[in-house]
C-alpha cells in the first residue's frame, strides 16, 4: 500500500495542542484535585520561549483589479528583476512557493497571482477563504483602479477570514509624472480601513521586499504571539524600515 503524504502544516494546525509522544491531551482538572487534597505537586518547568513551527505554510494572495501589475510585482520579488513588456492579463490562478527570513526562523509564503478581471471573480472569490494574507494593489497611474479597492475590501470583508492580514499597495510609483492616485489619498484610505500602506514599484524594486517581509513579520508574531505580548504594529515597522533606508541611502 502506498504511503499517504502528509498535508503541509498551516497556522491552524499549530493552534493545536499536541504532547511530544502523540498522546491525547488530558481534561479535567487533576492538579486542582491534587491541590485541594495537600497532595504535593511537580514543581513547574521553566518558561520556554515559544519556537515558530518553520514547516508552516501562511497562503498569501495578490489581489486587485487587471493590469495594475501583480505578476511583474511577484516577478521581482521572486527573481529580483523587471521584465519589459506588458505580460498578458493572467489566465486563472498561479502560485509560488517563498521563503522569508525572519528574525531568526524562515516563514513560508504560499503566493498567488490572481486574475483581476470580472469574469474570474467567482474563481479569486474561492481563494479568499483560507488566505492568511492578502496585498491588494492599485496602479498610481490609474485612478479607477484606485477607485475600485472600496469593492475589492468589500468583498475581502465578505469572503476572506476575520483575522485575514491586508496590506494596500500602490504600485508604479516609479511612474510620478504620469501619477494620477496621490500618495496621501492611499494613505487616508488605509486609515480608514485600518490597513497598513505604502507605494511600491515592481519595475525598480521600491518596496517590494519590504512588502513581503512585513507580512511575513507579522503572519510570524501571530503564530507566537502569547497573551502578555505586545503588538506587533505593522504600519510601524514599515515606517522604520523605510526611514532607515533613506537615512543610509541619503
Amino acid at each position: 500500500m502506498a504511503d499517504t503524504a502528509a498535508a503541509p502544516r498551516t497556522p491552524e494546525d499549530a493552534a493545536q495542542p499536541t504532547p511530544a509522544d502523540g498522546s491525547e491531551v488530558p481534561t479535567g482538572s487533576l492538579a486542582n484535585d491534587n491541590h485541594a487534597s495537600g497532595a504535593s505537586t511537580a514543581p513547574s518547568e521553566p518558561f520556554v520561549e515559544p519556537h515558530y513551527d518553520e514547516e508552516l505554510i501562511h497562503k498569501t494572495v495578490l489581489v486587485g483589479d487587471s493590469g495594475v501589475g501583480k505578476t511583474s510585482f511577484l516577478v521581482q520579488f521572486d527573481q529580483g528583476k523587471f521584465i519589459s513588456g506588458s505580460f498578458s492579463a493572467t489566465v486563472g490562478i498561479s502560485f509560488m512557493n517563498k521563503v522569508v527570513a525572519v528574525d531568526d526562523a524562515k516563514v513560508k509564503l504560499q503566493i498567488w497571482d490572481t486574475a483581476g478581471q470580472e469574469r474570474f471573480r467567482s474563481v479569486t472569490h474561492a481563494y479568499y477563504r483560507d488566505a492568511h494574507a492578502l496585498l491588494l494593489l492599485y496602479d498610481i497611474t490609474n485612478r479607477p483602479s484606485f477607485e475600485n479597492i472600496r469593492a475589492w475590501l468589500t468583498e475581502i470583508h465578505e469572503y476572506a477570514q476575520q483575522n485575514v492580514v491586508i496590506m494596500l499597495l500602490g504600485n508604479k510609483g516609479d511612474m510620478t509624472a504620469e501619477r494620477a492616485v496621490k500618495k496621501d489619498e492611499g494613505e487616508r484610505l488605509a486609515k480608514e480601513y485600518g490597513i497598513p500602506f505604502m507605494e511600491t514599484s515592481a519595475k525598480t524594486g521600491l518596496n517590494v521586499e519590504l512588502a513581503f517581509t512585513a507580512i511575513a513579520k507579522e503572519l510570524k508574531h501571530r503564530v507566537e504571539k502569547q497573551p502578555n505580548d505586545a503588538k506587533f504594529r505593522i504600519q510601524d515597522y514599515i515606517n522604520s524600515e523605510k526611514k532607515k533606508k533613506s537615512t543610509c541611502c541619503g
